[in-house]
This record gives C-alpha cells, sequence and structure tokens, in this order.
C-alpha cells in the first residue's frame, strides 16, 4: 500500500489570533467548574451562539485564587470582557467578574496578572 501523505500546516496568515483573557471572581471562593459554567453562560447570552462559536472560548486550567484564565479570539476581547459584567452570581453566590487584563502570550498573562 502507499504511504500515508502529511497534513500541510495552516500558514500563519490563516491561523487564529488569539489573546489570554485573565478575570477575576469578587466574592467568595468559588471552583473553576462553577466559574467556567458562568462565563461560558454569560457570553452565550450576551453574544449568541454564532458569537460564542466565533470566539472560541477555551478555559487554561491555571484557576487559583479566585483568577482564571480564557483563551479568546483576538476580534471578540471586548465582547467576552462585556459580558463579564453582566455577571451578578457565581454559583447561586452573589459576585461579579472582572477583567484584569489581556495578553498574547500565555506566560505574560500568568506572570504579569495571574500572579499579581
Amino acid at each position: 500500500m502507499g504511504q500515508m501523505k502529511q497534513i500541510k500546516p495552516l500558514l500563519p496568515s490563516l491561523r487564529e489570533r488569539k489573546r489570554y483573557l485573565v478575570y477575576e471572581i469578587i466574592g467568595k471562593s468559588v471552583s473553576a467548574g462553577e466559574a467556567t459554567r458562568t462565563i461560558r453562560h454569560a457570553v452565550h447570552e450576551f453574544i449568541g451562539v454564532l458569537g460564542t462559536a466565533g470566539a472560541g472560548l477555551m478555559f487554561i486550567n491555571k484557576y487559583k485564587n479566585n483568577k482564571g484564565i480564557v483563551r479568546v479570539n483576538h476580534r471578540y476581547v471586548d465582547h467576552v470582557r462585556s459580558a463579564l459584567l453582566f455577571i451578578t452570581a457565581v454559583g447561586g453566590v452573589k459576585a461579579s467578574v472582572r477583567s484584569i487584563g489581556a495578553s498574547g502570550i500565555l506566560k505574560k498573562a500568568e506572570k504579569k496578572y495571574l500572579e499579581a
């Protein structure tokens, strides 16, 4: 039989540009799962199904001290930040979520915003 052909990687100009958005939950301590569910729901309510799909939300497993990181498409950073403003409760507990900062590099987001 013939050899399997390798799939060519995407050109840099065709790749999705991403930003890492660091958020903080102000209120009582909340689990990472609750925070993820609440933020996904808020973004879905604010920009809809198509917008949520375009934003390409991906939560990074670096959640500690009520702070976390979410990866977002560069065009939807402001949409996701706006959606965070409308969160009034996380896991049934009254809380608010604020955006601390955004970065194009995960390591920089961790050092500058998550550990500060």
